[in-house]
């Protein structure tokens, strides 16, 4: 039995895809706060257990016989702090593990474990927490330690488009490594499938190349057709921005030092191998998944 947690989400979603693709006769269980959302093709093949996976009761139900789960927190804007919103959120899980008896567990994390900016990184910080939490379960282990993703480049689609730019507070010219969701989710779907694994490690999942903010906007430049630039912020105007969309002033906060870890290197001291590489480069994104984004504008 394999159980996914936001089987509606970004990632979660293409997870999903993939494990059904690849899992044959075996059982898949989603937990999920609207099954509406599922498409029908999706839930005649799952089971579907409703509700949030941050309470007890509802994993109790989820967990029954389950073998593997994939783990991914959900964003909360409004969270008291960042701690509360990733190891108190992961804390009954944990619980439901041992419970359970569940064997494997793939989670959703990010890079930058060992560096010296790891304990000041905000939104990285709690999740690296939450990844110790986890692992003291018992389980085995994978986080899949993440850079960027490039698909958050979609929330400036409208930006690109109208004034030609997109922003953030990092270093125009500070290379980066950035990966696609939909490799992350094959990586996810991959170890959920493989029953052979043990123990506990972090499996980074970098993309292909490592590319600067300047980078980028040259790529899309030539993806688009039209010139595109990047702008850099201040990091004050970027904590305000996010505040001004509703987020609450410590998850702001936990965002803007994360991106400083990054511009400070957080993100750049795994090491590139063919394992811990991607296939889907920056320009093949803009041209699958950027580009008819922003034409919808």
């Amino acid at each position: 039995m394999i159980v996914i947690t936001t089987p509606t989400g970004q990632i979660g979603r293409q997870v999903l895809a993939n494990v059904l693709d690849g899992v044959g006769a075996q059982p898949v269980r989603v937990i999920v706060r609207d099954p509406a959302r599922l498409p029908e093709r999706v839930r005649r093949r799952v089971e579907v257990v409703e509700g949030s996976h941050g309470d007890a009761a509802v994993l109790d139900r989820a967990f029954q016989r389950a073998d593997a789960v994939f783990w991914l927190v959900p964003p909360d804007d409004r969270a008291v702090s960042v701690e509360e919103a990733y190891v108190g959120f992961a804390r009954p899980a944990v619980e439901a593990f041992e419970r359970h008896g569940v064997r494997r567990v793939v989670g959703v994390s990010a890079l930058g474990r060992g560096t010296d900016v790891a304990d000041k990184a905000g939104h990285v910080t709690a999740t690296l927490a939450m990844d110790d939490l986890i692992a003291g379960s018992g389980v085995a282990y994978r986080a899949l330690t993440m850079p960027s993703f490039m698909d958050n480049l979609l929330w400036q689609a409208a930006p690109i488009k109208n004034s030609g730019m997109f922003f953030g507070p990092i270093d125009a010219d500070r290379e980066l490594p950035s990966v696609a969701t939909r490799d992350i989710a094959a990586v996810a779907a991959r170890l959920l499938l493989d029953e052979t694994w043990t123990g506990v490690a972090e499996q980074p999942v970098l993309g292909p190349e490592d590319l600067s903010f300047s980078d980028m906007a040259r790529i899309i430049s030539e993806v688009l057709g039209t010139p595109v630039r990047y702008q850099q912020i201040p990091f004050e105007t970027f904590t305000a921005n996010l505040a001004g969309r509703g987020m609450g002033q410590a998850m702001a906060q936990a965002m803007t030092d994360m991106m400083s870890a990054k511009n400070a290197g957080l993100d750049n001291a795994a090491i590139r191998t063919p394992l811990t590489s991607t296939p889907t480069s920056f320009r093949q994104w803009c041209q699958d998944t950027l580009k008819p984004a922003v034409q919808a504008q």
